[in-house]
């Protein structure tokens, strides 16, 4: 399916054709082991030509022990197909995680022969997990409003009764009135932090110019927190218009660069953070109570080098107090998972060390059909000393 280095690529067949326009990868495998062909989705999952696959046996891609090899001799053996799903094919090469549905079939006509079809779980668990951070959110807006009642009330009394008690009060006992005071405006600030989830109001949409969201927070981060770290655009100045509220698109990404920059900061002068845009046509997501689809054609990238989130947090990043900071309180992701999903969009963190990749996918403005909305014009916001909107000043600090 690949041609020799130099020369053109020959006209596929009706066969091969069909094979390559296939978004899952495809393998025919001997019954040696040896991998005979791959389509071209192939050669983008392992990152190999089909001309090199060709001299490979598919136990030298796949993990020591990886179940695709035992499904194979099971298929083999009985002459029936076989599916598994979420199976690991990760390896150092490839990524460390590759979740994939594998549906291993035998070739009829050529006795022995097996075919592998891979299938990403990729874009299906961010679509579970996106659900789950939406679920998560509505948990945290009942918590905040129950807060606010119950607990905001007492505080003010208690608060109140010490400092009546610090006028007649000791040197030594006026320290303690003191510390009453002050925890107690620590949890009201909190309060007031997490009553940010219990605005439901619908969101005032219309097509924002992302690459102008993404340079107006590069010069807030560059003139403040990430003075001193090195930024790298890869933009695609084709992309239409995003439909979004451009003051909650700059609240999420000022979260996440701020996030960025406190985990390269350890790294001095090789610290840097990636902003990239691109379109990535056929990402859909499923509404729970609506019949229509949701496209997701722009993805929207902030990358570091940083030392990368710890594994075991990562399921559960965006949720409420997930924090790796120890003085954080968790809240900054949650609150931009919530923002992105009020977008109706998707927001994912993949990470390992010195590569770590948030990735956010929304939805773009369509004339025919957001009409009714009206373009966002832009603040001006003050960037000296790294100063943020008043709406994410309280929010980017405690985001991972």
């Amino acid at each position: 399916m690949t041609a020799v280095a130099g020369q053109r690529r020959p006209v596929p067949s009706d066969s091969e054709a069909i094979l390559n326009a296939l978004p899952n990868p495809v393998l025919l495998i001997a019954p040696d082991g040896k991998i005979i062909d791959a389509n071209m989705a192939a050669e983008s999952f392992f990152e190999i030509s089909t001309q090199f696959l060709r001299r490979q046996s598919l136990k030298e891609l796949v993990p020591f022990g990886s179940p695709l090899l035992a499904l194979i001799d099971q298929v083999r053996a009985s002459g029936s197909p076989v599916n598994e799903f979420k199976v690991d094919l990760g390896t150092p090469r490839i990524g460390r995680d590759r979740q994939v549905d594998l549906h291993v079939a035998p070739l009829t006509e050529r006795p022995g022969h097996i075919v592998v079809m891979l299938q990403e779980r990729t874009i299906a668990d961010k679509m579970d997990r996106q659900l789950t951070h939406r679920s998560a959110a509505r948990s945290v807006i009942a918590l905040a409003a129950m807060l606010a009642h119950e607990i905001k009330n007492p505080l003010s009394g208690i608060r109140g009764a010490a400092q009546l008690l610090e006028q007649a009060a000791s040197s030594e006992d006026r320290m303690l009135t003191r510390l009453i005071c002050d925890e107690a405006d620590r949890i009201v600030t909190l309060v007031d932090r997490m009553e940010v989830f219990g605005d439901d109001r619908p969101v005032t949409r219309g097509p924002v110019n992302i690459h102008s969201v993404l340079d107006h927070v590069k010069r807030l981060a560059q003139s403040g927190f990430a003075r001193n770290i090195r930024f790298i655009e890869d933009y695609d100045p084709s992309l239409p218009p995003v439909l979004a509220n451009q003051d909650q698109l700059i609240q999420v990404f000022l979260n996440l660069v701020k996030n960025a920059a406190e985990a390269v900061a350890e790294l001095g002068n090789d610290g840097e953070i990636q902003l990239t845009t691109a379109f990535r046509p056929g990402v859909r997501l499923s509404v729970p109570g609506k019949k229509s689809r949701v496209s997701l054609p722009l993805e929207f990238c902030v990358k570091d080098n940083g030392p990368g989130v710890p594994e075991d947090l990562l399921p559960n990043l965006f949720d409420p107090f997930v924090t790796t900071k120890p003085t954080g309180s968790g809240l900054g992701l949650a609150l931009v998972a919530k923002i992105v999903g009020d977008h109706g969009g998707i927001i994912e963190c993949e990470s390992q060390p010195r590569k770590t990749t948030f990735r956010v996918l929304l939805p773009m403005f369509n004339p025919a059909k957001n009409f009714d909305d009206k373009p966002i014009d832009d603040k001006n916001l003050d960037p000296s000393n790294g100063d943020v909107p008043a709406t994410s000043a309280h929010t980017s600090q405690d985001a991972r």
